[in-house]
């Protein structure tokens, strides 16, 4: 039997979170090609289901999370975050998702709430 570890339940598990965006991307705009006019309805979306996802975890974390979409033309992208803060508890993530015709990148920033 295991010992019971609170610091387990507050960590902040990026690869299980990067699975659960992609999903979320895959739900929302999968199969679909890039269309300027649904971008903003689309980021508000993966957004707002990866958002719910998280809450539903349970887990005690304040999260942020930010999409963008860009149409594949041949141009480059380059994104980077950083952060300050306790790096034993809290945690990010950005998961890369793409089709014939778009990439997505969503980030996720997870704070830990201590009671």
């Amino acid at each position: 039997m295991e010992e019971y570890n609170p610091g387990d339940e507050v960590a902040f598990n990026a690869d299980e979170v990067n699975i659960s965006i992609k999903e979320c991307v895959e739900g929302v705009i999968g199969g679909t090609d890039y269309n300027q006019n649904k971008v903003n309805q689309w980021t508000a979306s993966i957004v707002e289901h990866s958002l719910t996802h998280l809450v539903k975890q349970g887990r005690p974390f304040k999260y942020i999370v930010n999409c963008a979409i860009m149409q594949k033309s041949g141009a480059g992208l380059h994104t980077a975050n950083s952060c300050y803060w306790d790096t034993t508890t809290d945690g990010s993530c950005t998961a890369r998702w793409e089709n014939r015709t778009m990439y997505c990148v969503v980030s996720v920033f997870a704070v830990a709430v201590t009671l």
